[in-house]
């Protein structure tokens, strides 16, 4: 149902406590039926006689030029008399979060906790109206980057009116994306002793969520607990939180009398390790569990080998992405920042879509995309937008890159039908702002984030603005043609655009001198026919460089796979089994559980890089793990046959491994690819849904559904 209702907020301003709505009713027989409609100018958590309506966390979820609302089945939770209560903390609309902007005239931040909800019993309306009330709640305190205050002894006043009032004047949307759920549940794995003499608890796995404490009888009213969140300890092994920045990452919390349990209801942290800075006695591990939350999407790829740094390396970017997809693609989950980069989004979407399903996650971020579009085609930086501004090669490129993606996951071409607009609207906006027809020269861009070809302090690497963003105005224009003929648009313009900045490119650069800029012109077919050519001097560049990448964002997601499509697999594994850094296996033997924001985030010595751009869980770099799927594996949508209508399987083994086996969930059944080692050759054991192209070797076999083993 659509919601349409009154705004209502409280009538005097509660401060940084959370405002607590109530509305009693009657329900004088048993209903067929009843919902509740609901949305928040903030983060809510609704309870109908004080049980949650939901297992939804952190609704309505992040919008900026719209909000979405939710629908629940609350008949089996009605009695005859009816107490329906929803809390509201500041949550992505109004906490600092929100504030980036600077110079708004309308700070969302200043917004007030509003509400709008309509109840509906059979065909009885509820509405949000002056008959509700409002008091003080015992969430003291909430917001995303400073954490929770919750004081179980505190006792509201008397419920004061409310007033109706515009509301932000935002178009209501019902939910489109996947609900944020809580998923995983981790028990302590040790308690420490700092040499500080701080109390500290590992859960043995960086994760974004909150705890939950469990506390016994004893426990007496006015006892404080305080805890301090972090990501790693330092090279002493005492906690170690600077790399948050301003975010003070803290959750208080007052006890009451007696057994009690509680979890925070409007906030959640990026943190492996927490530290007890205030706790009434003794911990014990049975005292608190650490909560992982993150969009309800459904796992669908799985990799296994005989190399553990390797397993360990996958893992880390299945956390990654959990720890990171809550509503929309963050760069980070913990320190002062949190936004939906669109550089990283765009260079992990195809591994996040053999990792889970994504297809609703993205289809709702990519509206968003679109939606804050300005109309001249410029893509912001961040989405939501709280930054507002943008254009940057490689970024603003999410708006052609991943629905294209997305579509040759699923099949579904609906995708390309709602952001078909928007993929024209970015390439328009770029033929419009060059200073130099058929390339893209003269604009400001982030490069060739974090590369290493280039001194420290330059954090975009070496890679020529000029090129990265022409080679991506060529990327960019070949998508909008082939979505374009997907979805049966007239394309001609387009595809003569693409030729002209196709001739123009290789005319203007015809030397590669980055490792990046080699990978863009084989990923991106700029070579100029020099394709081999092209692998084999980007070869030889690595292994003159130290037999190591030195690729930064930009670069890294297409590395492995150009040089394995050219002749260079051997290489392709050497580099991703390099244990020493930079590589991708070195933070697994410095310890990590999720992907790091910098190769070198914390040195061979154990120092931290700086302490103003160091997150532990960024999950860009993670780009390698559709490497394994799509080259180890071999498994690769077609494009003709997107979503494993039709399915090639070419895998590409190394002896280094022994064995390597991945099996994915398609929307038209599972696809499984093994290899393995044995008695001087190679076995391969091959399951698919769909009609397959199998590649072993120089043999090509065209099969139908079902199992195949072959020997190589």
């Amino acid at each position: 149902m659509s919601l349409q209702a009154n705004w209502i907020k409280p009538t005097r301003d509660f401060g940084d406590a959370c405002p607590v709505f109530t509305k009693k009713f009657t329900a004088a027989k048993p209903p067929k039926s009843a919902t509740l409609t609901i949305t928040a100018m903030g983060v809510y958590e609704a309870t109908l006689n004080g049980v949650r309506i939901s297992d939804y966390v952190l609704a309505p979820g992040w919008t900026t030029k719209r909000l979405q609302y939710q629908t629940y089945d609350i008949t089996p939770l009605l009695k005859a008399e009816n107490t329906l209560t929803v809390s509201i903390g500041r949550g992505w609309q109004r906490s600092p979060l929100a504030g980036w902007r600077e110079g708004d005239t309308q700070p969302r931040t200043l917004q007030p906790p509003g509400l709008c909800a309509k109840l509906l019993i059979d065909n009885h309306a509820i509405e949000t109206d002056t008959t509700w009330q409002a008091c003080e709640g015992q969430t003291r305190f909430s917001e995303l980057y400073d954490g929770e205050l919750y004081d179980a002894s505190f006792q509201a006043a008397a419920p004061e009116p409310v007033e109706i009032y515009p509301g932000p004047g935002l178009p209501l949307v019902p939910q489109q994306g996947d609900e944020i759920k809580e998923q995983d549940r981790l028990t302590p794995a040790a308690v420490l002793t700092t040499p500080k003499g701080e109390t500290v608890i590992d859960f043995g796995q960086n994760i974004t969520g909150y705890i939950e404490l469990n506390l016994p009888p004893e426990t007496s009213a006015g006892s404080p607990i305080t805890i301090s969140f972090a990501e790693v300890l330092d090279k002493h092994g005492n906690f170690y939180t600077e790399n948050y920045r301003s975010a003070k990452s803290m959750l208080r919390y007052i006890c009451k009398d007696g057994a009690q349990s509680y979890k925070p209801k409007h906030t959640f942290f990026g943190f492996r390790y927490i530290r007890l800075d205030d706790f009434p006695y003794a911990v014990k591990p049975e005292h608190i569990t650490a909560i992982a939350v993150h969009s309800e999407m459904k796992r669908s790829g799985y990799f296994e080998c005989s190399h553990p740094l390797v397993n360990r390396l996958f893992e880390n970017v299945i956390w990654g992405q959990k720890g990171n997809f809550l509503d929309v693609p963050t760069d980070c989950p913990q320190r002062d920042e949190r936004l939906g980069w669109t550089g990283d989004a765009q260079a992990f979407v195809r591994t996040a879509a053999y990792n889970f399903d994504v297809e609703r996650f993205f289809t709702k971020w990519l509206a968003d995309v679109a939606l804050e579009q300005l109309e001249n085609g410029l893509v912001h930086h961040v989405i939501p937008d709280v930054l507002g501004d943008g254009a940057s090669a490689a970024w603003a490129d999410a708006a052609t890159i991943c629905p294209w993606q997305i579509y040759l996951a699923y099949g579904n071409a609906d995708i390309l039908e709602r952001q078909f607009a928007s993929m024209c609207k970015w390439v328009d906006y770029i033929t419009a702002h060059t200073q130099d027809e058929y390339l893209w020269t003269g604009g400001t861009h982030f490069g060739d984030w974090l590369a290493l070809d280039s001194p420290p302090e330059h954090i975009k690497g070496s890679t020529r603005q000029d090129f990265l963003a022409s080679a991506f105005y060529a990327y960019s224009t070949s998508l909008v043609v082939k979505a374009g003929k997907a979805i049966g648009r007239d394309v001609s313009a387009y595809e003569k655009l693409h030729a002209g900045i196709v001739k123009k490119f290789e005319a203007e650069f015809t030397d590669f001198r980055t490792q990046t800029e080699h990978v863009l012109a084989l990923q991106f077919g700029l070579t100029g026919g020099r394709e081999q050519e092209t692998a084999d001097a980007l070869a030889a560049k690595v292994k003159a460089d130290g037999t190591c990448l030195q690729t930064g964002f930009v670069g890294t997601p297409y590395l492995l796979h150009v040089l394995s499509e050219n002749g260079h697999t051997d290489l392709a594994y050497t580099l991703l089994l390099r244990e020493e850094y930079p590589s991708w296996l070195y933070p697994v033997t410095m310890g990590a559980t999720t992907i790091w924001e910098r190769w070198d985030s914390r040195k061979p010595n154990g120092d931290f890089q700086t302490t103003q751009m160091n997150s532990f869980n960024h999950y860009a770099y993670g780009a390698v793990a559709d490497w394994l799927y799509g080259a180890a594996a071999g498994i690769q949508p077609l494009e003709d046959a997107p979503g494993y209508q039709r399915v090639r399987i070419a895998p590409q083994p190394d002896a280094r491994l022994g064995w390597l086996a991945v099996s994915l969930n398609t929307r038209q059944g599972l696809v499984r690819s093994k290899w393995q080692y044995t008695e001087g050759r190679v076995r391969y054991d091959i399951e698919t849904p769909s009609p397959a192209e199998i590649v072993i070797g120089s043999e090509v076999y065209e099969v139908g559904r079902g199992s195949y083993t072959f020997y190589g």
